[in-house]
């Protein structure tokens, strides 16, 4: 039973690459699951029984974003350790993940393929915050603990993760930029830093 599992994973697996790989080219709207099947090397059957749909095969891909996204939120709060220590750690670990060339391959296919569609952009959108939930959990326990001024979490995790995405996600998203060095993350993470507890530390 083992074997005939791991070549259907490797057949989903070669699915979704191909899928990423099409959608990037091509554009959702235009991209057909036969062209798909043929870029996975697979039958339009495979293809159908793996994703009865290509909405279906795309909400996987956003999946893997989400999970991608997620991962790097874990970071649970120390009451013990110095605030900047915990976030430096945590937004680290973002910028890290959004120079990723996999994710960034996964960013471009979900916007390009959201941008003439509301409801499926919208969907994106309400699922994402759902699961950009790491970082505002924090903030709030660093609240509770009387470490940050009263303030909006959800506000105050969107805001320090928008400076970090001027720098390290829309410029490689909409003009092709490299992604940033070591230190350059660094500068940006220790600036990012910076102006948040500047703001919110009590």
């Amino acid at each position: 039973m083992t074997a005939p599992q791991r070549l259907t994973d490797r057949k989903r697996e070669a699915i979704i690459q191909a899928a990423i790989t099409e959608f990037r080219a091509n554009g959702f709207e235009i991209t057909s699951m036969d062209k798909i099947a043929a870029t996975a090397d697979v039958s339009k059957r495979t293809v159908y029984n793996h994703f009865p749909s290509k909405e279906e095969l795309f909400a996987e891909i956003l999946n893997q974003l989400w999970a991608r996204v997620t991962a790097e939120q874990e970071a649970s709060y120390r009451p013990d350790l110095p605030l900047r220590d915990q976030l430096r750690q945590i937004l680290l670990a973002k910028v890290q993940m959004m120079g990723d060339n996999n994710f960034l391959d996964l960013a471009r296919v979900a916007i390009a393929a959201t941008i003439h569609s509301p409801e499926r952009a919208q969907n994106m959108i309400t699922r994402m915050g759902e699961r950009e939930e790491g970082l505002t959990v924090w903030i709030r326990a660093a609240q509770a603990d009387g470490r940050l001024k009263p303030l909006n979490p959800e506000f105050a995790a969107q805001q320090i993760q928008g400076l970090l995405k001027s720098f390290a996600f829309w410029p490689q998203i909409s003009m092709g930029q490299t992604g940033l060095s070591p230190d350059v993350q660094s500068t940006v993470v220790e600036s990012a830093m910076d102006m948040f507890l500047a703001c919110y530390q009590l």
